[in-house]
């Protein structure tokens, strides 16, 4: 009768793992928060040339949009209503109860973690940075002014419906999602800026802290999905086995 020994290698592959995996977030965040700091220690110490060009450009969209109502009008509709952080709150709330009556509930984790995260850091560096906002503005905002917080849950907001809702879009409409996930994040930042609203390193600041923070949560999921289940069957499944892909030519 044979005595079945443990294999030593099984515990130090599964720490190698471990350690990989820990890496790659660890890197994945420290990709945006490096030059997210860099960039808020400019703005803190209100750097000469970084400081100029923001005010240059305040200074002419100020006066851009003051001359042309239709735009700033326009502008007004897709910062306040379309794009306003409220309203990918609200998305992603609706998602997350979709997501939960399909039993995806990693998933919501996911996401609810992500927007958390997003929203305790830009509310924690405007009170570090403590920036005030552009003078002459088009229009008026409460709170400091970097990073742009607009930018920072649109980012983070519409990156979230992307990567989730991706697997069960048609792959003939998939170049369409990721168009409006980019023009989301990009135009609600364009308008942030043409407002007056904030400086373009706000703008700036806010699209690579979104990044990082999808990047570092993305990863810590993906590790813990792989970890707490079986992982997709292939690429097209998404981040969650449990969100089917939509069926080729569909």
């Amino acid at each position: 009768m044979s005595t079945h020994v443990p294999s030593r290698d099984g515990p130090r592959r599964s720490d190698s793992r471990f350690g990989l995996r820990l890496v790659l977030v660890a890197g994945a965040f420290l990709v945006g928060v490096v030059p997210f700091t860099l960039l808020a220690l400019l703005v803190r110490n209100s750097w000469s040339p970084l400081h100029a060009l923001d005010v240059d450009i305040a200074r002419t969209m100020e006066a851009w949009m003051s001359a042309r109502p239709r735009w700033r009008r326009l502008a007004h509709t897709l910062s306040d209503w379309v794009w306003d952080p409220f309203v990918f709150r609200i998305l992603v709330l609706v998602l997350c109860v979709w997501l939960w009556r399909r039993g995806a509930r990693r998933l919501v984790v996911w996401a609810i973690t992500a927007m958390a995260i997003a929203a305790a850091l830009s509310g924690l560096t405007k009170v570090v940075i403590a920036r005030a906002r552009p003078e002459d503005a088009v229009t008026s905002a409460p709170g400091g002014s970097f990073p742009s917080g607009h930018t920072l849950t649109a980012t983070v907001g519409a990156g979230l419906l992307l990567l989730i809702l991706l697997p069960v879009v048609p792959r003939r409409s998939r170049p369409v999602a990721w168009c409006a996930t980019v023009v989301s994040a990009f135009g609600v930042g364009c308008t942030r800026v043409a407002l007056g609203a904030h400086y373009l390193s706000d703008v700036v600041g806010g699209w690579i802290l979104g990044i990082a923070v999808l990047a570092a949560t993305s990863g810590a999921f993906a590790w813990w999905r792989h970890d707490t289940g079986p992982p997709a069957p292939d690429t097209d499944a998404g981040l969650e086995p449990g969100i089917h892909p939509a069926k080729p030519g569909h």
